[in-house]
């Protein structure tokens, strides 16, 4: 579980977070939506401690993330697994390589406990036998999986994916979303998802908070978002077709 209560944040005088408060919670797919600009990637660096809160409290189980100096976080931070926006996976270093990148860094495992894991996270992702490719040699749908076996190397207990599903078509992203799913149920892991991808929000949220200038302005799951009276969030859920659609049908 994640814990954040009362966080404020602002750069050269300008407000970007104010007095938010959530749980995150453990073995669930938890979510960040909102619009563009709205304050998102600013609150998941205040989270992983990528920029320092100006007021309130970061917790991970009962631990308070927020007051620990760098040599207490580096714990932490080896507990937890990032899922890029765009995989970020290194061009230069084969699949294989980069699942074991995070071990090489962080573990003190032999090369052949090292190899061992990845290709247990490779199988796990399914992508058997492409140890040896390269990330140019492969679909951006493999790379992403590549990536999530990357992030669960080090058995993390906590998951944080940014826009999982940025670049990939309609059919791809669904595989992804079940993916994270299924190893936040099968790990128990503390996952949070940063998206705007309606989609995944149906597929996946089942603990949701809404954020709009800056502020949490809704939370609940993907079964309550879709009959909310809130005019933004609202406006944000049916800006689709689809989703317009979904609600004539309601």
């Amino acid at each position: 579980m994640i814990e954040i209560k009362n966080i404020s944040k602002s750069f050269n005088g300008v407000q970007i977070l104010k007095d938010i408060s959530f749980t995150f919670h453990k073995g669930k797919t938890n979510l960040i939506i909102g619009q563009s600009g709205s304050g998102k990637s600013v609150l998941t660096k205040c989270i992983v401690g990528l920029h320092e809160v100006d007021k309130g409290q970061v917790i991970y189980g009962d631990r308070v993330f927020s007051s620990m100096d760098k040599s207490e976080r580096k714990n932490i931070r080896q507990e937890i697994g990032m899922l890029f926006q765009g995989s970020a996976l290194f061009d230069s270093l084969s699949v294989e390589e980069n699942v074991m990148f995070p071990l090489t860094v962080f573990s003190d495992m032999s090369k052949e406990e090292m190899l061992d894991r990845a290709n247990f996270c490779l199988k796990r992702v399914n992508l058997n036998n492409k140890n040896k490719l390269y990330p140019s040699e492969i679909s951006g749908g493999m790379q992403k999986r590549v990536a999530i076996a990357r992030a669960i190397a080090m058995k993390p207990k906590y998951l944080f994916c940014d826009e999982p599903n940025s670049g990939l078509d309609p059919k791809t992203s669904i595989v992804i979303d079940n993916l994270i799913y299924e190893i936040t149920k099968e790990y128990d892991i503390t996952t949070v998802v940063i998206t705007h991808d309606m989609n995944s929000v149906m597929e996946i949220g089942e603990n949701i908070m809404y954020i709009h200038k800056g502020q949490k302005w809704w939370e609940g799951d993907n079964k309550t978002i879709i009959t909310t009276d809130n005019k933004e969030i609202d406006e944000f859920v049916y800006a689709s077709k689809f989703m317009q659609t979904l609600r004539n049908k309601l």
